[in-house]
């Protein structure tokens, strides 16, 4: 049986590894989520905070792609962007490959630790619909602004065969079984045949360019205002970057913002108003975004409950979109595409309004 990739470091032994790598005397650590990698936050003596990220042992071995992830944080963070950023070693090195056995023999993770970000994750933040107005504009930006970054291995971040990909969509058929007979597998695959037919012909016209992948309700930290609103102060995990379609991104979000939202309905039209402040969509990208988020809703709770099965350790983590992704699939179906867009443009357009007459 191979090895499981993903770390499973003691606290002691992520303690270890702060102080040894990074110099800092670590007085208090905690775990963070994570799907397949290791997170801890420590504290030091001085009571800065930082994130100790340890990657899982697959894609350690994909160096240059950790570095061009690096780059990209490093890239945003000059241009305004609130992302973390990373600490250098005691050496010098921004990431360390360490040899470390946590109880099934010695493997190799990359080990990096990043800046702490205060705030919360917009899954436990009672945002509002400005705050989604902001939470697109701020996504299309980032979008529009990833298209100056320069590398001679940009060439790597063309990650077609990587599972989560928009385009792949359709590879979910292929872990269907894990379903078991829930109704939601004949939603499921109905979704996929007709992102097969009316998303996969149209997608040579979308506007490309590197996309975050993963803008995603625990990927994005917000602080509250005194006016009842909130700034964004994170934007985590890069681990998904690469090259695609700029509308992928925002049929992420609009996925994954409306799994905590008491109105998951109307975070669609706030989100596509503030990219399109920014970023507008063309005709095909607009009549394949309702698929689009029903494509990656169906990713995710697929690929979560398959991995539940491989690592049932995580199970509470890897459940996060089936406790009330599955509701919301089953509603946005039956309510089907015309109703969905037309509820979601119409949104954006009274939002457009709203935002031009406030002072």
């Amino acid at each position: 049986m191979a090895a499981d990739p993903r770390p499973s470091l003691t606290p002691q032994q992520a303690r270890q590894v702060t102080q040894q790598l990074y110099g800092v005397t670590v007085t208090e650590i905690s775990p963070l989520p994570s799907y397949m990698d290791q997170n801890y936050l420590v504290e030091d003596k001085d009571g800065s905070k930082y994130v100790l990220k340890i990657m899982n042992s697959k894609e350690s071995e994909e160096t240059t792609l950790l570095e061009l992830q690096t780059l990209a944080m490093s890239f945003l963070q000059q241009h305004g962007f609130p992302t973390q950023t990373t600490v250098s070693t005691t050496t010098g090195q921004l990431m360390s490959m360490e040899e470390i056995d946590c109880g099934q023999g010695a493997q190799t993770y990359c080990v990096r630790l990043l800046t702490y970000l205060p705030g919360e994750m917009v899954s436990r933040s009672p945002v509002t619909k400005h705050d989604f107005y902001n939470l697109g504009k701020l996504a299309a930006t980032l979008n529009k602004t990833l298209l100056q970054l320069s590398s001679p291995n940009l060439d790597l971040l063309q990650r077609d065969d990587e599972p989560w990909h928009m385009e792949n969509v359709p590879l979910v058929t292929g872990y269907l079984s894990v379903m078991d007979g829930d109704p939601l597998q004949d939603v499921i695959g109905s979704v996929i045949q007709q992102f097969q037919s009316h998303v996969q012909p149209k997608m040579s016209n979308f506007h490309k360019g590197i996309i975050h992948g993963d803008l995603s309700d625990q990927n994005i930290i917000v602080t509250p205002l005194p006016n009842g609103h909130h700034e964004v102060s994170g934007i985590l995990d890069f681990s998904l970057l690469k090259i695609g379609c700029h509308v992928y991104d925002l049929a992420i979000m609009i996925m994954y913002m409306m799994l905590e939202n008491p109105s998951p309905l109307d975070v669609g039209g706030a989100l596509l108003a503030g990219w399109e402040s920014v970023m507008l969509l063309n005709s095909d990208e607009r009549d394949c975004l309702y698929l689009m988020v029903l494509g990656r809703l169906c990713q995710s709770l697929v690929y979560g409950r398959h991995n539940i099965n491989k690592y049932p350790g995580n199970k509470e983590y890897l459940l996060t979109t089936a406790k009330s992704g599955t509701q919301i699939l089953n509603k946005l179906w039956e309510l089907g595409k015309k109703e969905v867009e037309k509820k979601w443009f119409t949104d954006a357009s009274t939002f457009k309004q709203e935002i031009n007459v406030s002072p």
